[in-house]
Formats: C-alpha cells, structure tokens, sequence
C-alpha cells in the first residue's frame, strides 16, 4: 500500500474533487523564516477544498483564517468563530493542496486563559487538519504563550496592529497606530512575539511608517495587510480580491469581479431554465 500522503485534485470527468497521491513538496515553517529579506510571500486566504486547488500553484501560505466568520457564515466578526469551524476549514483546505504552508487561525477563547490552554487547541487544530502552523493575535501580553507553544513545538504565527478579535475592545476597525503612544505599543507588541519565537508576523492596517519599522526591527518575515510594500510578503481576504463583496477595506485591490460574473452566470441558467431551453437533448440522459 502506498505510503504517500494524499491531497485532493480536480477531476474533469465528475467535476468533484478527487483524492488523489501527490508527492509533498510544501514549503516548510523554516524556509519561510529564512525568507526574511527576500522575493516577497504571497499568502492569501482559503477555507474549503477546491479553493485550496487554485490558490496552491500560486502561494507560499494558505491562511485558514477567522475571517470565514464573515465570508462564509455570514457572521458580524470573528468572534463567534468556534475551534470545530478551524479545525473542519483548516483540513479541507490542507487536503486541497500540497504546496503552500497551511496556516490555521487560533479563534478567539481558544489561547487567551493561559499556555496550557493555547497548548491544547494549538495541538488539536494541528493533528485535525495537519497544518503547519497556528495563528495567533496579540503582543507583550502572549509573548509568554507563543514562548510556550514554540517550545513545545508549536509554530506560531503572531498577528499585531489591527487585531479583529479584539473588535470590541477597539471599537471597529480603523486605522492603528496614529498616536505616538499607540505606534510605540505596536511595535514593541510586534518585537515581543518575535523574540518569543513568532516564524512570522502579520501587521495588519498600521500607518506605513510602523510596518517598516517593524519590518526592519525584527528577524522573522512579516506579512502584511494595509500596512506597507515594504513587508517581507502580502496577504488578502482571497473573496475581497476577487470582487465577491461589494463593500471591502481601502487597502484591498480587486483584481476580478467575480460577484458579477456569478450574478450573469446564474441569470442566463435562470432565463434558460425559465424558457425550456435548458437542459438540451444533449445534456439528458436518454434511455
């Protein structure tokens, strides 16, 4: 019996996912360490399988983030997002690729009470949807946590500035950053998670002046979103990309628009539907 690990491709005589063997060529947690300095990461977001199939040629990480709340349970923030959502996201999304590392978002309550905690869900989400990595937001306060899980084998990526779990504490998702005090804190939160042993850390909507800050300051890759070019990679809601929602923040760029392309689509099957003239004698199966 082979022993090679199975991902799902796409199979054009069902038009379903299909399981079958591929040689694993992901890239690892250290090699997207030692990219610090070099061609930027592409990362984008990915919860479901066929999804993973397009996205994987293209990026070094898949990210299996929160933001499912809103894309793909109609959720007002992520804070409703539960470890059972990640956890089946996260390895419907593994099982659709083999090349980028798959990152998972830790969902809110799953890290915060202490170490052991974190170390528990961290763990779980790892050996359920066999991701690379864990994702956790936050600064000076988790750095013990990240400490923890790193040493136990855990890696960890940090999330500072804009952090949408914490939407009730900051009261919406403007900007960050603008005061001294709170550009100061931004970035001393951002060297706390990757002295504790973040392999990466993504700044999300920070004025520019902190992203590169950051960048230059600490060790590991940073990835940013609504932060600065000058991050050592990219990431973006993939559905805000590829125009799906009509309202999306300043810093995304819509590069399709996929929401319009579905609405013609459905209209002309409904219009054929309507007039008889789908399905055609073709498309039956006739006995």
């Amino acid at each position: 019996m082979s022993t090679l690990p199975k991902t799902l491709t796409f199979d054009t005589s069902t038009s379903r996912a299909n399981p079958t063997p591929q040689p694993m060529k992901r890239l690892t947690v250290p090699r997207i360490r030692q990219s610090k300095g070099g061609e930027p990461l592409v990362m984008l977001t990915a919860y479901t399988v066929r999804m993973a199939q397009l996205l994987d040629p293209h990026c070094d990480m898949l990210l299996v983030g929160d933001s499912l709340a809103q894309v793909i349970y109609g959720l007002p923030h992520t804070v409703g997002v539960t470890m059972e959502m990640m956890a089946l996201h996260g390895a419907a999304v593994v099982r659709g690729s083999y090349h980028a590392a798959v990152i998972v978002d830790m969902p809110f309550g799953s890290y915060e009470m202490s170490p052991e905690q974190a170390f528990n869900n961290a763990a779980r989400l790892l050996k359920e949807t066999g991701a690379a990595a864990v994702k956790v937001e936050g600064g000076k306060v988790l750095a013990p946590t990240i400490e923890f899980l790193t040493q136990r084998g855990i890696p960890v990526m940090g999330h500072v500035g804009l952090t949408p779990q914490a939407v009730n504490i900051l009261g919406g998702y403007g900007v960050r950053g603008k005061s001294d005090a709170e550009a100061r804190s931004i970035v001393e939160d951002a060297v706390a998670v990757a002295q504790a042993g973040a392999f990466s850390i993504v700044i999300e909507g920070v004025l520019e002046s902190i992203a590169i800050e950051i960048t230059n300051k600490v060790e590991c890759p940073t990835i940013g979103i609504g932060a600065s070019v000058q991050c050592d990679g990219q990431v973006l809601v993939t559905d805000d990309m590829l125009g799906m929602f009509e309202r999306v923040p300043k810093f995304v760029k819509r590069y399709q628009d996929m929401a319009g392309v579905v609405d013609g689509a459905v209209k002309d099957y409904a219009d054929e539907v309507r007039s008889r003239s789908f399905p055609t004698a073709d498309q039956i199966y006739a006995g």
